[in-house]
């Protein structure tokens, strides 16, 4: 199982071609960033992070992030082995055709490197300054990522779905043939519960939950349901875990259950403290290897 690291890349903390050398140079797997646009004043939305039955302030860094693709493009430059993840792409806030431009150029020139997590999107206003309509979120994701998967894999590519449409159209260059020998870049889905489920089963390669729970027990179990509903081999399920446990024994039995990858979570922000809780984290991943 792979140990990689996630964290709130923001304007405040390390330039990303720091970050990922010292990521990679402690023998860490890879580099996984989430994004966010821009954070709506408005507080309509009540952040999920919040305690149940309060609607607790959002952290003020989810509106000082990088940009996710110019952050792990510059992170690429300076690495040669790290993957390079999303943890998540809101995809129903993007223009697919762009989206797949980028993903597939960054996996080209990173010699495929590149893992895509996906997520639906939160916060309603956020979508809504982008064109989404909350109830049809889901829907736009999944004909987004068909059209992305035809500009990645088709010489022509076209697309007809109930919200989107691509006429036929070249585009390149596609994802590096590493990638494409594997039928990605993989897109992973974020998040919890039967639509989910029923998601990852119909158009995505695997899950990627937020958990810090030391098994995937009681959770898992449907969506291989999900899985074997769509006809779909239930070992071909592939699970990366974000915000993951930091307990060695927990990390040996998500490995055991199958999952192919754990995100350890970096909070702070300015370099030392960076620093030393990936020198912290290194630690923990080398105890969690010798039990695997």
């Amino acid at each position: 199982m792979k140990i990689s690291i996630t964290l709130f890349a923001t304007d405040r903390g390390m330039h990303p071609t720091d970050l990922a050398q010292a990521v990679e140079s402690r023998g860490f797997d890879g580099l996984f960033l989430p994004e966010h646009s821009h954070i709506p004043v408005s507080r309509r939305t009540v952040w999920p992070g919040s305690r149940p039955g309060r609607t607790d302030p959002l952290p003020d860094y989810y509106a000082h992030l990088h940009d996710q693709i110019v952050a792990l493009s510059m992170a690429a430059a300076v690495t040669r082995r790290i993957s390079l993840g999303t943890s998540v792409t809101l995809v129903p806030q993007h223009d697919p055709v762009w989206l797949a431009k980028q993903i597939a150029t960054l996996d080209y020139l990173s010699n495929g490197r590149v893992i895509l997590g996906i997520g639906f999107g939160w916060n309603v206003e956020q979508g809504e300054t982008h064109g989404v309509k909350f109830a049809q979120r889901r829907q736009r994701t999944a004909e987004c990522v068909a059209i992305m998967r035809s500009l990645w894999h088709q010489d022509v590519a076209e697309y007809r779905g109930e919200q989107l449409t691509l006429e036929p159209a070249w585009a390149y260059p596609k994802p590096h043939p590493s990638s494409l020998a594997q039928g990605g870049p993989p897109v992973f889905i974020g998040g919890m519960g039967p639509r989910t489920y029923k998601a990852i089963a119909r158009y995505a390669d695997g899950w990627m939950p937020i958990t810090q729970r030391n098994s995937l027990a009681g959770r898992i179990e449907p969506l291989h349901t999900a899985f074997a509903q769509q006809g779909r081999a239930v070992d071909t399920l592939r699970i990366i875990v974000s915000g993951a446990t930091e307990n060695p024994e927990g990390l040996a039995q998500l490995k055991h259950e199958g999952v192919e990858q754990v995100c350890l979570t970096v909070w702070p922000e300015t370099q030392d403290q960076v620093m030393s809780e990936l020198d912290r984290l290194a630690t923990v991943a080398e105890q969690a290897r010798k039990l695997f």
